[in-house]
């Protein structure tokens, strides 16, 4: 072969090799395929790139088109993505879009979870929703609070182990009252004696608390007595906390209803719907609005007794959410209650409080459950009774 023809063939197979690159790279930039864009907002992009991958259901569907700075302090960063056509069928309004980590320490991308069934499809330009990155810096600060908490635990145990070694040893040698108990016969059965005498009276001690209880119960039950217990919310009280949360999830909500109080309830201090046709609205939305979570807010006027305002904020709460769940379909595991009592500068009405129904987008979780303190719905030496009644409700 001449040298010319090696030279011919050299040049054509490096643009053989040029082409095939070029097709390759415009296959995963999706420069020869049609696209569309969509966008989405975060407080921080963790630090995702531009062309980073974009990823629905796990597959390679498209890449971080460009990321645009707020205009102003307080608004969020814009990551617009290029996507392939065929996820319209399966990105629809209520997707959301995530940045995540290929691994602990790998690139950032941005996940893009399924719509729903039924959902409108996205359009060209719009904006999805989005939840906020796990950033490392925050993950490594938290667990260095940990490992600092975990030493200080360890260093206690070890004083601790040290006392304990300490009281042994003087038990062992007969000092203190301990120490003439194990080594003293005669202090061990004068003090069996006393123990079994305190024994004794305990039983008695019991058996006159579980008599009060049992008769307590009988005049809850008592034709002539229960509407004055019904009054102050007794029987109702334990089903107060079934579906109580401690606090709102951190997520700002999808939607949210506001009413005053004197527009549902009968009286300012009653816990009985007046008027099921103002809650409506709110039920319509969640049994036809794919949602996360929703969370029935009450909080009371300023007027009047602190502990009893909690408790009727509470009771409130709950014959609101059965109202809700008896005559609307949606799961009812989703819709919590949250009674605030007073609270000061929220209320529409000073005196009879105000109800907020939010609700927020799937995706959403609750904080970590906390355990709430006992709220006694005893009203001895209280101003006005609370009422905590059955809702008489009809389908809408």
């Amino acid at each position: 072969m001449s040298r010319v023809a090696r030279l011919g063939a050299f040049i054509v197979a490096t643009l053989v090799v040029l082409a095939a690159g070029v097709f390759v790279i415009g296959g995963r930039e999706y420069l020869f395929s049609s696209t569309y864009q969509l966008k989405t907002q975060f407080d921080n992009v963790a630090g995702l790139a531009v062309g980073a991958d974009v990823q629905v259901g796990g597959v390679h569907s498209g890449n971080v088109h460009s990321i645009l700075l707020p205009h102003k302090p307080g608004d969020k960063v814009i990551v617009i993505m290029n996507l392939d056509k065929s996820t319209k069928e399966i990105i629809k309004s209520d997707s959301v879009a995530s940045i995540e980590t290929e691994g602990m320490l790998g690139n950032q991308y941005v996940a893009i979870s399924f719509g729903s069934a039924g959902q409108a499809e996205v359009k060209d330009g719009e904006t999805i929703q989005s939840v906020p990155p796990l950033e490392l810096g925050e993950l490594l600060a938290k667990t260095s609070a940990i490992l600092d908490s975990s030493q200080q635990a360890i260093l206690n145990t070890t004083l601790a182990t040290a006392h304990l070694n300490s009281v042994s040893a003087k038990i062992d040698s007969g000092q203190g009252t301990v120490g003439a108990l194990v080594n003293d016969k005669q202090v061990y059965n004068d003090l069996e004696q006393t123990t079994a005498s305190l024994q004794a009276t305990m039983v008695l001690a019991q058996a006159g608390v579980t008599d009060f209880q049992e008769n307590m119960e009988a005049l809850k039950h008592n034709f002539l007595l229960s509407g004055y217990f019904k009054k102050r919310g007794y029987e109702d009280s334990a089903g107060l906390a079934a579906n109580r949360i401690a606090e709102l999830p951190r997520s700002t909500p999808q939607k949210t209803f506001t009413y005053a109080g004197k527009q549902i309830f009968d009286d300012r201090d009653s816990a009985k719907i007046k008027d099921q046709k103002t809650l409506k609205d709110a039920g319509d939305f969640l049994a036809q609005t794919p949602f996360g979570v929703a969370v029935v807010v009450v909080s009371t006027g300023m007027d009047g007794d602190t502990q009893k305002d909690l408790v009727l904020s509470e009771a409130r709460a709950m014959v609101i959410r059965e109202y809700l769940v008896e005559n609307f379909g949606f799961d009812d595991s989703q819709l919590k209650t949250l009674g605030q009592g007073k609270q000061a500068g929220v209320n529409l009405d000073a005196d009879w409080g105000s109800i907020q129904i939010l609700i927020y987008p799937a995706g959403t979780e609750l904080p970590a459950a906390t355990p709430a303190p006992a709220v006694s719905s005893s009203t001895t030496n209280a101003d006005r009774p609370v009422q905590v009644t059955a809702v008489e409700t009809a389908k809408p």
